[in-house]
């Protein structure tokens, strides 16, 4: 079973740009489905963008569609979340997650394994 360690995260000024990494444990890394959720406070995690464990095109939000890339390199057992343009909403806690053989899901349910998360602020 992965572990999930992300980082990247920080203070950022609205239309700057952050690149996430999620660093996974493990030798099984290339047979997970991988997303990143966020949370804001007083709101429920939602789903940022999700990539299945075939490396099919990435899924993302209607919310940062355009503005954000995931990419995942199964050499480095990393996943990537590239966010550019970004908007005070956008500020909160980024989390990655993993499921085996997963799809690449937008629901968390579909996921059982998550990191600590990374804290993003965006300021206006």
């Amino acid at each position: 079973q992965v572990q999930l360690v992300e980082s990247g995260g920080g203070l950022v000024q609205a239309g700057g740009c952050l690149r996430l990494s999620c660093a996974a444990s493990g030798r099984t890394f290339s047979s997970y489905g991988m997303g990143w959720f966020r949370q804001a406070p007083g709101k429920e995690r939602e789903f940022v963008a999700a990539i299945s464990w075939r490396r099919s095109n990435p899924y993302y939000a209607d919310s940062v569609k355009g503005r954000f890339t995931m990419d995942r390199d199964n050499a480095e057992n990393t996943v990537y979340l590239q966010m550019n343009s970004l908007k005070p909403e956008d500020t909160a806690v980024y989390y990655c997650a993993a499921a085996q053989w997963g799809s690449g899901s937008s629901l968390k349910n579909q996921y059982d394994i998550w990191g600590q998360g990374t804290q993003v602020t965006v300021s206006s």
